[in-house]
């Protein structure tokens, strides 16, 4: 088994591109103004649950810089962002993958259910980031 190692300021921006853009996309696809408040609550919650690496690279440095112009240019950014996150935990602490892919996944979920439940739009995007998550086959 290998031990965990710390990650680099470019790998802990990849994990929270990859984890708080995908809590963009959720909120995004069924936006609203005071949805946008509770969803972001919602968000917080859920990586407050982070623990050891993850949590650090979720709560240390700077913010990741998203694309402003659609929706698509961020997917474009974030879903390659969450495969490599899963590669880099894979390689430095295995076993803080499945807890990354779970908050992200938590996070995910609870932005979409924090106002109206998950609309459909909501739910595709959900899947888009599970399948991002997943091992490759």
């Amino acid at each position: 088994m290998r031990m965990e190692q710390r990650l680099t300021d470019e790998e802990q921006l990849t994990l929270k591109t990859g984890a708080f853009g995908a809590v963009f996309l959720v909120s995004n696809a069924d936006p609203g103004m005071f949805a946008m408040i509770r969803e972001s609550v919602a968000a917080s919650g859920a990586f407050n649950d982070a623990s050891g690496v993850v949590k650090e690279a979720l709560t240390v440095g700077p913010l990741p810089q998203l694309p402003r112009d659609s929706a698509l240019e961020v997917e474009s950014m974030v879903l390659p962002a969450l495969g490599r996150a899963v590669d880099i935990l894979r390689q430095k602490s295995p076993g803080d993958v499945a807890v990354y892919r779970e908050l992200v996944l938590a996070a995910a979920d609870r932005v979409a259910r924090v106002s109206r439940g998950v609309a459909p739009a909501e739910a595709a995007v959900i899947d888009r980031i599970r399948t991002a998550l997943a091992e490759p086959a």
